[in-house]
């Protein structure tokens, strides 16, 4: 299949190999730690790091002489190892103390102790994920980045009640066929069954999603997938069912497809943004934004 999917890659006009790798980063978690305080700690102990200019509290690794992940300054919350392209939905999203957060698919909880720390723990982050094994991470991850405004629930969210209770701000990161920028084996384990089977199941998480949102509210839709079927054909399907308006994206990456494949979209789709593993040397990722008429 590797063959398959970077012919695909190629007609949407970006020659990659396979082979690409993403550079490593972290983020300062800012509950419990200033940035100038924790970035002298860490180079006296040796690491280097760059800062990334797109992100608020974001910094490449770009050496170490230990394990980040097993540090004291990890253990104590005070940084997440966390992906640049995974850090900038909560960035575009733009959470601030006070608001009422929905994170759908929170499972293993990065994202949502980073929109505790734009929220400076204020307000309130609801938190659902369907997978048990994998909120037991969520839920260690809140504790040990000192995150206080949220609340866990374990529950597929499309059946969730949540009565009158609708969200300032919907972070929906879904569940998706991921990229091979992550996962050796991703061409091996993939086909394009997948890839349309989890493009619908997405779609019914963004119905649920706009359906919980307040008017006025902005909902992130997020994938780590390269895959138009479940980036922007899914954004198309949004604008074509629900009075939604998208919200231009602007960052490092390149405007969302308006034409995939000899189909021309909404021109508006263009307002969302990639991130291809050969721009913006990060792993591939998919953001869109879309406000609630």
């Amino acid at each position: 299949m590797k063959s398959v999917f970077l012919d695909r890659y190629r007609q949407l006009g970006h020659e990659l190999t396979g082979d690409e790798t993403p550079s490593k980063s972290l983020r300062v978690n800012t509950l419990k730690a200033e940035s100038e305080w924790l970035l002298e700690r860490l180079i006296e102990l040796g690491v280097s790091l760059r800062k990334i200019d797109y992100l608020r509290d974001g910094y490449a690794i770009e050496g170490s002489p230990f394990s980040l992940g097993a540090s004291f300054e990890y253990l104590l919350g005070y940084y997440n190892l966390q992906e640049a392209a995974s850090q900038f939905p909560v960035e575009a999203l733009g959470p601030k103390p006070g608001d009422a957060v929905l994170d759908m698919c929170a499972a293993p909880g990065i994202k949502t102790s980073q929109l505790a720390a734009h929220m400076e723990n204020k307000g309130a982050v609801v938190a659902v994920d369907v997978d048990r094994s994998r909120l037991y991470a969520l839920e260690n991850s809140l504790e040990r980045c000192g995150v206080e405004n949220c609340v866990v629930y374990h529950s597929d969210v499309n059946e969730l009640d949540f009565g009158e209770i609708r969200f300032d701000k919907i972070l929906l990161d879904v569940p998706c066929s991921g990229n091979y920028i992550i996962d050796g084996d991703w061409f091996i384990k993939r086909s394009l069954v997948d890839v349309e089977r989890n493009a619908e199941r997405q779609r019914g998480l963004l119905e649920t999603a706009v359906g919980l949102l307040k008017v006025g509210g902005v909902l992130s839709y997020t994938t780590c997938s390269l895959e138009p079927e479940e980036d922007e054909l899914n954004v198309q399907w949004l604008l074509d069912n629900f009075d939604v308006e998208l919200r231009e994206i602007k960052g490092p990456g390149s405007r969302g497809l308006t034409e995939v494949f000899g189909e021309k979209l909404d021109d508006d789709v263009g307002r969302s943004m990639r991130f291809w593993p050969d721009e913006v040397g990060t792993q591939g990722f998919f953001v869109a934004e879309a406000v609630k008429q």
